[in-house]
């Protein structure tokens, strides 16, 4: 930290010396020469040819019909052949779009030049990252085949190592444990021993182990939070290979046997899995879309973990993985100097010799964050953990024994947080000019028509499609923009005081009963969309000023500003009034899941047998629809005691019937579980998370309906369709 501080000062001095220089020098009209004779020399390249308006559109037309051809009709999903000709296509717009971009700079003085190539350098900062990404997309690795061939020897008996499945937790409730251990319990292998990592020593915590028939391993302290605890139990186990799965995280049956096989290559030392989640995302949530958009972390697992394979740079996520323990041991543990010990470990591992592959096949699902804060507590730690690196030992740039290829694709993964200070200045630029009439780019319709649009609507087209159709670029703007300023801050304080905050657990199985505004995280946002509307007034208002009093050229100077100026202003008012609607948090009475499961289902009520399908289970209760028979009446003062069977899952257990919902006959009727026998919680655990193939991919929507699912929850907040739901319940509606 000594060494690095100095550093980091003598190049923020540097940068700014540099700064200072360039103004100078627009100030005194130097560089503006400088770039008018650059500008004359290759003008004939970055220029709109002079044809008629309807040819300036041809590239525009030409790149949509391709790429759309290309996605849509000759591979819908990405292949190799098809992915590398999109890939070089996009790489291709990418330097198209700069050559022109450094020619529409506007350097007409001290001010303007500042903001100008403040502008320029933040999109160079975005299109670095994304020229990375696409790089190395050129190669992606999908070991789902090689899984089924390596699974036969598993079930076969020829290979069949020791495991210890390691369960950490710190304050995790109870039935969040209960849930894991159980479906942990169900997994189809032979020899594995389960053991729960309890850093908080709690006597409920115990008696849970004991009663599940799992060990329990705790330790006198917490140094080094998650890693060290890992650590730990490292030491007092003693299997061949050892599974880590974190405490809301639930394995399906066939998690060992579709990932131990690979552990017959000699330097495999680590398999990785996606992260699946059972709940929706709290962004989904508090948009209404629970049932359409995907979770945030699809795109990581469908596009970024394959491209990192290819790379051999796979990240260690913390969970749903199994590792070798002979490689964990030799490299000296779970690496303990960063907040993102599973990321850091997975490099060591690397320029180890070791291999560090990834499976993309979801065999396990665990809790997403519960509420914004806590998706927030989340991703400010990952962002902190990633940037440790230029301050520990296993730093991916220069730690010794990976490849260049490897280090590039940590690279990647490192430069996206700092795109968070390009996104902050896309939402500033705009008050330029509203506040000093400053356009940052010199250019004019036709050229907008000719280099920016072809870029930017071929990007739209293929941007779902290299990502496996897991988020629409619009998503992800949205995505990216709630906890745009917290990570901002996060990103300044991890470089100067990277080790200032310890590790905070995400909190699970929480509820709540009332709509809650997140202001620490809204405020700045609230200034800015003010600011944004203030400057998208202000610059149609001088537009009209100068058309009233009829000075017709200061009015064509403002319409020109207008072709970014208030698209740009109206554009951010929408994304930031949407994000201000994903930090009201809505209400979520119940920590438990409901599936929709349709199985067969058999009740009993005083020896009288109606058969219906479920249509929602959970671990509490369920909803029936009765196929058959007329069904008692149901009052909340005299519930209706009877037997659920429910043949497919062997599960037998006492319900109530509680409620009746809607008047048709048969009814559909909602039960709630008396208390569990074990081994009917666990029959029922198995039938909720741990059925094979049961986690499956879902396609985010596309661009155009992204857009318009965004602007209808802008116009009905889930606030105002949650409360009038309310209502109508209230009054018997629904």
């Amino acid at each position: 930290m000594r060494v690095r501080l100095p550093l980091l000062l003598l190049l923020g001095s540097t940068l700014l010396f540099l700064g200072i220089e360039l103004a100078t020098w627009a100030q005194q009209g130097e560089l503006a020469a400088i770039v008018h004779q650059f500008t004359r020399l290759f003008a004939p390249l970055v220029s709109a040819p002079m044809l008629a308006g309807h040819y300036l559109i041809a590239p525009t037309v030409i790149l949509f019909i391709s790429t759309w051809l290309i996605t849509r009709i000759f591979s819908p999903q990405p292949q190799t052949w098809s992915r590398r000709i999109v890939v070089a296509l996009m790489l291709i717009l990418i330097v198209r779009y700069l050559i022109w971009r450094t020619f529409t700079l506007n350097l007409d003085d001290v001010l303007s030049s500042t903001l100008s190539l403040g502008l320029f350098a933040a999109e160079l900062l975005g299109l670095a990252s994304s020229s990375i990404q696409l790089f190395l997309l050129f190669k992606v690795r999908d070991r789902r085949h090689q899984a089924d061939q390596l699974a036969l020897d598993v079930a076969a008996g020829h290979y069949q190592p020791s495991i210890d499945v390691l369960i950490p937790t710190y304050d995790e409730p109870a039935f969040i444990l209960r849930r894991t251990v159980i479906g942990a319990q169900a997994m189809d292998y032979p020899n594995y021993q389960i053991h729960l990592l309890d850093d908080t020593r709690r006597p409920e915590i115990q008696a849970l182990a004991a009663e599940l028939g799992c060990a329990y391993i705790t330790r006198p302290d917490n140094r080094h939070a998650k890693a060290g605890n890992l650590n730990h139990a490292i030491a007092q186990t003693q299997g061949e290979l050892i599974t880590c799965f974190d405490a809301d995280f639930i394995p399906t049956r066939n998690f060992l046997q579709r990932t131990v096989g690979f552990f017959q290559d000699p330097e495999i030392a680590l398999v990785q899995t996606p992260q699946s989640f059972y709940n929706p995302d709290p962004i989904a949530r508090n948009l209404g879309l629970e049932n359409i958009l995907t979770p945030e972390e699809e795109v990581f697992y469908r596009q970024i973990q394959p491209m990192r394979d290819a790379a051999g740079s796979v990240v260690c996520a913390g969970t749903s993985f199994v590792l070798r323990r002979s490689a964990i041991e030799a490299t000296g543990g779970f690496v303990t100097d960063s907040l993102s010990e599973d990321y850091f470990t997975a490099i060591n591992l690397a320029a180890q010799g070791y291999r560090v592959v990834y499976l993309n096949e979801k065999l396990s699902a665990g809790l997403a964050a519960e509420n914004i804060a806590a998706h927030a507590v989340q991703r400010l730690r990952w962002a902190r953990g990633t940037l440790q690196a230029f301050f520990i030992k296993t730093n991916p740039l220069t730690i010794p024994g990976l490849t260049w290829i490897q280090r590039l694709g940590h690279f990647e993964g490192i430069l996206h947080w700092f795109t968070t200070f390009s996104r902050a200045y896309f939402l500033l630029m705009p008050l330029a000019y509203a506040f000093w009439g400053i356009v940052p780019i010199k250019t004019n319709g036709a050229e907008l028509l000719y280099f920016f649009i072809p870029f930017y609507l071929t990007q739209l087209t293929v941007f779902a499609w290299l990502n496996g159709r897991s988020r629409s670029a619009f998503l992800s703007d949205i995505y990216s923009l709630v906890l745009l300023f917290p990570l901002l801050v996060t990103v300044f304080q991890a470089l100067l005081q990277p080790f200032s905050k310890g590790f905070q657990v995400t909190p699970k199985g929480t509820s709540s009963n009332q709509f809650i505004f997140n202001w620490h995280l809204a405020w700045p946002l609230i200034l800015l969309f003010t600011l944004n509307a203030y400057s998208l007034w202000h610059t149609l208002g001088m537009c009209l000023y100068q058309a009233n009093i009829q000075n017709v050229d200061a009015a064509i100077t403002h319409v020109q500003g207008l072709d970014l100026g208030w698209i740009w202003s109206a554009y951010n008012l929408a994304m930031i009034g949407i994000a201000l609607m994903i930090l009201v948090d809505v209400p979520r009475p119940d920590p438990h899941e409901y599936f929709a499961l349709r199985r067969v289902a058999k009740l009993t009520l005083n020896h009288q047998i109606y058969w219906g399908t479920t249509s929602m289970i959970s671990e509490l209760g369920c909803r029936i629809h009765l196929t058959q028979g007329e069904f008692p009446p149901i009052s909340a003062q005299l519930p209706l005691p009877l037997r659920l069977e429910i043949p497919e899952a062997n599960l037998d257990i006492d319900a109530i019937a509680i409620a009746q919902c809607g008047e048709t006959q048969p009814p559909t009727i909602q039960l709630q579980f008396m208390p569990l026998a074990l081994t009917q919680h666990r029959r029922l655990i198995e039938l909720l998370f741990c059925r094979p193939g049961q986690w499956q991919h879902h396609n985010s929507p596309g661009e155009f309906k992204s857009l318009w699912l965004l602007l209808n929850v802008l116009f009905r907040p889930q606030i105002l369709v949650r409360q009038r739901r309310r209502k109508a319940i209230a009054v018997g509606q629904v």
